[in-house]
Parts: structure tokens; C-alpha cells; sequence
């Protein structure tokens, strides 16, 4: 659950707001700017003038979609005006990004004029790639749309008229197949004579429904011919010559129910009057027209569909809209047609026909790992819908002769390949791994603001179930304070009146009483929470811990050292930190612990950090940095890196690692193979193993803060038990991501099937 404060914080710290724009050429010479403005921007403006086909090869109209509304019917929100529905439309701009890599600018027009809309709008064009409307309240969202489709040679797409339906439609395809029925023999009933009916209404018929065997309903009952009463020209298409007049009527016998209505409209006994192994899409929000529990205590041979993600098969626009512009705009199409559509149901049923790969289907239990009755469309985060979805929408617009530009395959699958970035697939592989069996993890600082929050968010998202040490009374004061929704949903612990303290006692004394500790002492070092935290891990009481952020990384780590101690065979413990940038996942180390490591040190550090990239699932192709490559400089400081990469050859034959070099070399594949063919890398590298903790420390602050990369860690490697020592003052969101990796370890970390580099279809860094 997000609440209100929470979301007004996300959308108003830093820079206000969601998106913004970011240059894509260098600008940093005169020369640069004489390119990119003036003389430069003529030669393309006199091309772009002869042939106008040629703005897709020289700006960025290919690749651009306005989001676009006049705020009258913002979901859940209704007729709020243009501005006010400007959060909502950053929010759609950042989907299109987000899951098919579009840009995308919002624009709310500030007209209730249906035609000085459509004339804004029209001239929009060379501008724009394609148009998706949104959130525009009916029946006038239907003139608009289809004057704009007359008017305009890009795409128009109306996400809750063309999303909704192709969703609904692949979902009905999938359905029927459970439930051993076929399109042209199904009685059909749709309430809800919006956007989202009357577009599935449509594309309902297109895929094989009878129109004599649809009927649709509104607040003042079912379409009919000899209703009294006026009706707009779109309900009047969908109008049949009968003799039931109620929701209840028309559903007697039915086979599916498409809701598009409002919450509660369908009821039990309407459920019961279906025929056999009825279909039923309650597709209302925030609440259905009825609910899946409500719906299977009267049906249990039913199939259920919502929009919720809470239930069974979401149905969700973000399953469509973001891929259908994209195999759009990827062939300059003109138009988005009903067949293209089609093709993004078919390809959508198709893949939810086949098994999730394991770490999303872990993430959402065992129970919808293979198709049927529940699991009838792909999940929204699945990332194989955009390989099948767009190339399936391209391949119909050429088709249908709607496409500009011609389609290559192959090349159209890798540079979809390219689309997702390394930060939002390892990010989210780590969350869904940890969402299969949630770990209990402790924070020793259970009464900071900062830990609680991140909490909250652990909590809602299921990747832990975090255990806060403190005195009890402060902290759910706090979750009072902070308006936290925790109580009841994490475990309080206050160690000094813990029922285990005097067991977590015997066990430290156990371990550290051949380092001159008695047992007063070790009472005393376990009232402090941190060494209380530590005791409890290796009771295995817990299964991972998180500290740190109230204190000196000294301070920190000095307990984890001495309570819980080192792997078998580890000499040295080592920091590591994962940076993510748009295109590459690198893994920084030592970044926090060894000063001035010797060449043994550093060879260990090494092996440590290669052993703990592979276990959170990437395959590490390891580089020792120095100022010297490959014996270019004859020094010391680069003689040692040399010599570290000699030791981790030979005891650990089976890593991919080389050294001493720079690290633009490092980092550039083709430089390696041209310069350095002598090189073990095969490709560049994505470990980097820095001379001292100088260099590590450096470089990875001067990449989140100077080169804008995301910084997740330090993650601490070489323990027995999975602890994180978090930065001092680190952001709530960097806790969370900490957590979530402190929980992944400690479920053992990935398969080798289930590593990153498998499921991106490239090792990340490449």
C-alpha cells in the first residue's frame, strides 16, 4: 500500500516530478554545438524538406509518442482538468520508457472542445511518432480518436480502448482454451459502455464472436434496439433486437462476463446463472464488480480475471500499450489497425501458454508456474513480453501495409535486446528472487526513521520479513509517527529483555573465550543491539542483518568480525559495490575495508568478490586496475597487480581474469581484442579490483555522484552469514536495495539457470 506522504515525497524530492530530458550526441566543443544546432542542423532540414521520411533517420520523431489528454477522465479520479492530471501522465511517460524504452513527453490541453482538441493534437504530427491518448471521458474520447485516425498518417492509439481490448482479448483466447469453448458459440455480455467496453466490444467481434450473441449493459440495463430513451451513435452500434432488459437477464445462460463498470455490480446469484464453466473478467477499479473469493464460492469451475495483482490473472493495459507503439514505431507504421492488435492478443495467449521462467514463477508461487485456470496471461513484469509482443505487432503493420519502413528480424530482436537495461533486470531479479521465501533479517537500529521506512517498503513488497531491535514502545510510537503500516507485520525485539539473551550469551562466550573474554563482559557487549544482532545470526535464529546506518563503518563492521567471523578457507573480508549506469552492471572492490592490501590481499579480495558476483548470478570477467598495462610501466604499485593476477590464476584455474591494466582497457572489448589479443578476457571486463581502498572508494563515488550511476551496497563479502554494513546516512531506497540482496544471499543466491547473464541473454556488461 503507498501512502499519500510517501507518494507526495517520491514525486517532489530532487527534481519535481518524474521525467526529463536528456541530450543523446556529445555537446561538449564548439564543434559539438556547431553539429548539433547551427550550421549542423541544416543539412538535415534540407534533406528532411526534400524527403520527409528522412526526420526518421536524422531526429527523434521514430522514437517519440505524445501522452496526451484533456484530464475529463483521469482513472479513479474523473473530470480533474488538464493540470491536475499532469502526475498521472508523467506517470504513463515513464511506463512507455520504463518497459519499451519510448520516449515520451505529456501534454494536457487545457480545452473541453472535442475539436479544438482534435485540431491541437493534429498538428502535432511532425513532431511525434505516434499519439496515445489518455484519460479523455466518454463518449467524446470516441470523435476524438476517430478524427485524429482520419487526420493523421502516424499512429493513434487510445490506451483504454485499444490496451484494454487487446489485453481482454488475449485473455479471452487463453480462457477459452481452459475451459474447452470456442469464440463464434459463446454468449457474451459486457457492462460498461466506455472506452474499455466498446473497444473490447470491437476487437471481441474481430476475433470470432457473433454480434447476435453479444449484448452490452449499461446503469439503465442492456442495449436494445426498442429501449426508450436516446442513445449516442457507439451504443447504437452495439444495440440487438431482444427481450431482456437486466444485467441478470442477459447473464442467465451466459458463458463470459466482461465487467468495465463499477465495483459490486455482479452478485452471487448472477454468477450462479451462468452456464457451465463460465468466464468472468471483473476488470472495475480499485474493486471489481465482484470479488475472485466471492466469485469462486459460488463457481469453483469458473475462470476469474481482475485488474488487481493480488488475485489471480491481472489483467493489465501495461501487458499491451508500451509493445504495441513500440513494434509500431519500430516500422514507422501509420496507423495501429485491428489486425495489429490481434497480433499483440495472440502473441500475449501464446506466451502465457508457456512455463514462467523459475525465478518469476518463485516470485509468485508455485501455483501459476504452468497455464490453466489460473494462470491465463503473462505476468506485467514478465520481460519476454516485449520480444514476443512488438516483433508480433511489427510483422501485421507490414503486413497489412501500414509499415514505412521494412522489417529485419534478427536485427529487430537485438535491438529490442538492448532496450531493457542491466539496472532494471538485475534489480528485479533480485526482488523476485527474494520474494520466493522471504528471510528474516534484523536491524539492530530498529528505531531509526530511515530503517523503518525501508521496512515498510520490504514489507509491502514482500523480499523479508525484518525483525527491529529496540525498545518496543519507541518504535511503534514511530510507526504512529511516520504513519508506517507495521504493526503486527515485523517482530519487536528489546535484547536486554529477550527470553534468549542469556542462550545468545553462552554461544558468544562459546566462540570468544580465547580472546580473554568472561562472561560479565559478554553480557555486556550483548546489550548493545548490534552485537545482540550478530549473536542472533549465528543462533540462526535469523538468517541475514543490516546495520550501519547510524554509524562509523568501523564501529559497524567490528562486531560482524568478531561474532560472526569469516568463511571457511577466507582470510580477509572485502567490500564490494555493484554500479549500475544505463547500459552496464560493473561490480567495484575493495571499496571499503583493506587500506593498503599486498598482493596476496588483493588476490583474495579477488577470488571473494568473483565467488559473490557469481552467487548473485552474474558470471564475473575480472580486471586488476592499475596505471600500467600489461608491464608497460615497470613500478611497484603496478608490479603487484601483476603479480595478484598471477596468484588467482593459479588457485583459481577456473576464473576469467587478467591484470595489470588501465581501465579504459578494461572496459573497452574491441581495445582488448585489438591491442591486447594476449588478453584472458574475452570480452570487457565487469569485476574491477582496485591497487588500494583509495582507488575503489574514489571511483565508485565519482560514478554515482559525478558519472549519475546507481550505487547499490557496500555489500560485504567473506562472512559465514550474509550482513550488511550499510553507508552511514544511506537513503531509504538503498536500504532497501541492501536488504534485498542481504536476503538473497542468504537464500543461497542464484542457480546457474537462474543467473542474470542467462535470463538478459547477454552477460551484463556487454
Amino acid at each position: 500500500m503507498i501512502r499519500g506522504n510517501e507518494s507526495l515525497e517520491y514525486h517532489a524530492r530532487e527534481r519535481p516530478g518524474k521525467i526529463e530530458t536528456t541530450v543523446t550526441k556529445p555537446v561538449l566543443t564548439q564543434r559539438d554545438l556547431m553539429c548539433a544546432y547551427v550550421p549542423g542542423a541544416t543539412e538535415p532540414c534540407h534533406l528532411i524538406a526534400e524527403n520527409p521520411a528522412l526526420a526518421y533517420e536524422y531526429t527523434a520523431k521514430q522514437n517519440l509518442v505524445a501522452v496526451v489528454t484533456d484530464g475529463s477522465g483521469v482513472l479513479s479520479l474523473g473530470d480533474i482538468g488538464a493540470l491536475a492530471a499532469k502526475p498521472m501522465m508523467e506517470g504513463k511517460s515513464v511506463l512507455f520508457k520504463r518497459f519499451a524504452d519510448i520516449d515520451a513527453f505529456d501534454l494536457e490541453l487545457d480545452t473541453r472542445d472535442p475539436e479544438e482538441f482534435v485540431w491541437a493534437v493534429r498538428l502535432l504530427e511532425p513532431t511525434f511518432g505516434a499519439i496515445c491518448l489518455e484519460d479523455i471521458a466518454s463518449p467524446k474520447c470516441f470523435s476524438i480518436e476517430e478524427a485524429l485516425r482520419e487526420q493523421m498518417r502516424i499512429p493513434v492509439f487510445h490506451d483504454k480502448q485499444h490496451g484494454a481490448a487487446t489485453v481482454v482479448a488475449a485473455a479471452l483466447l487463453n480462457a477459452l482454451e481452459v475451459q474447452g469453448k470456442s469464440a463464434p458459440n459463446i454468449r457474451l455480455v459486457i457492462a460498461g459502455t466506455g472506452p474499455s467496453g466498446f473497444g473490447s466490444a470491437n476487437l471481441l467481434l474481430k476475433l470470432g464472436v457473433r454480434a447476435e450473441n453479444l449484448l452490452m449493459v449499461d446503469d439503465r440495463g442492456i442495449l436494445s434496439l426498442d429501449r426508450e430513451g436516446d442513445m449516442n451513435p457507439y451504443e447504437v452500434r452495439f444495440a440487438r433486437k431482444t427481450s431482456l432488459r437486466t444485467l441478470a437477464d442477459a447473464l442467465e445462460g451466459a458463458d463470459v462476463f466482461v465487467g468495465c463498470s463499477v465495483g459490486g455490480l455482479l452478485t452471487k446469484q448472477m454468477v450462479a446463472a451462468m452456464a457451465d464453466k463460465p468466464i468472468i473478467f471483473a476488470l472495475a477499479s480499485p474493486d471489481p464488480e465482484i470479488s475472485y473469493h466471492e466469485a469462486r464460492s459460488v463457481r469453483s469451475d469458473l475462470v476469474m480475471a481482475t485488474r488487481r495483482s493480488d488475485f489471480p490473472n491481472e489483467i493489465s493495459n501495461t501487458l499491451a500499450f508500451p509493445f504495441i507503439l513500440r513494434g509500431a514505431l519500430d516500422v514507422r507504421a501509420t496507423t495501429i489497425n485491428d489486425e495489429m492488435m490481434l497480433a499483440a492478443a495472440r502473441a500475449l495467449a501464446e506466451l502465457a501458454r508457456e512455463d514462467l521462467p523459475k525465478e518469476l514463477a518463485e516470485s509468485y508461487g508455485e501455483k501459476v508456474l504452468h497455464f490453466g485456470r489460473e494462470h491465463i496471461l503473462p505476468r506485467p513484469l514478465d520481460r519476454r513480453i516485449l520480444f514476443r509482443v512488438a516483433p508480433a505487432v511489427a510483422q501485421a503493420a507490414v503486413e497489412t501495409g501500414v509499415a514505412r519502413a521494412e522489417l529485419d528480424p534478427g536485427r529487430h530482436q537485438e535491438r529490442l535486446r538492448r532496450i531493457l537495461s542491466p539496472a532494471q533486470q538485475i534489480v528485479r531479479l533480485f526482488i523476485e528472487k527474494a520474494q520466493a521465501n522471504p528471510r528474516r533479517i534484523v536491524f539492530p537500529e530498529g528505531n531509526i526513521e530511515e530503517i523503518l521506512r525501508a521496512c515498510q517498503i520490504v514489507v509491502d513488497e514482500g523480499v523479508a520479513r525484518p525483525v527491529l531491535l529496540g525498545p518496543k514502545k519507541d518504535i511503534e510510537d514511530q510507526f504512529r509517527l511516520l504513519d508506517l503500516d507495521l504493526r503486527g507485520r515485523v517482530e519487536i525485539i528489546e535484547p536486554r529483555e529477550s527470553p534468549d539473551f542469556d542462550r545468545y550469551c553462552r554461544l558468544v562466550l562459546e566462540k570468544r573465550s580465547r580472546r580473554g573474554l568472561t562472561l560479565p563482559d559478554v553480557r555486556n557487549l550483548l546489550r548493545g543491539r548490534n552485537y545482540f544482532a550478530m549473536a542472533m545470526l549465528i543462533a540462526g535464529d535469523v538468517d541475514g542483518a543490516v546495520t550501519g546506518q547510524t554509524m562509523n563503518y568501523a564501529d559497524a563492521i567490528r562486531p560482524t568480525l568478531e561474532i560472526v567471523g569469516l568463511r571457511e578457507g577466507v582470510k580477509r573480508a572485502a567490500g564490494m559495490y555493484m554500479v549500475i549506469s544505463k547500459n552496464a552492471v560493473k561490480f567495484f572492490a575493495d571499496t571499503t575495508v583493506n587500506l593498503e592490501p599486498d598482493e596476496e590481499t588483493i588476490a583474495e579480495v579477488a577470488i571473494v568478490c568473483a565467488d559473490s558476483v557469481r552467487e548473485l548470478g552474474v558470471e564475473p570477467r575480472i580486471a586488476l586496475l592499475s596505471f600500467s598495462n600489461f608491464g608497460s610501466v615497470r613500478h611497484p604499485l603496478a608490479q603487484k597487480m601483476a603479480r595478484a593476477t598471477e596468484m588467482v590464476r593459479s588457485f583459481r584455474p577456473d576464473l576469467e581474469i587478467d591484470g595489470e591494466m588501465q581501465a579504459n582497457v578494461a572496459l573497452d572489448g574491441n581495445l582488448l581484442r585489438e591491442l591486447y589479443p594476449f588478453c584472458h578476457l574475452k570480452g570487457e571486463a565487469n569485476v574491477l579490483i582496485f591497487p588500494n581502498l583509495d582507488a575503489g572508494n574514489i571511483a565508485y563515488k565519482l560514478m554515482e555522484r559525478f558519472g549519475g550511476a546507481e550505487v547499490i551496497g557496500p555489500i560485504l563479502m567473506g562472512m559465514k552469514k550474509p550482513v550488511t554494513v550499510l553507508q552511514r546516512a544511506c537513503p531509504v531506497n538503498s536500504i532497501v536495495h541492501n536488504t534485498t540482496i542481504t536476503a538473497v544471499k542468504a537464500l543461497g543466491g542464484f542457480e546457474k539457470d537462474g543467473r542474470v547473464a542467462l535470463l538478459s541473454g547477454m552477460d551484463a556488461g556487454e
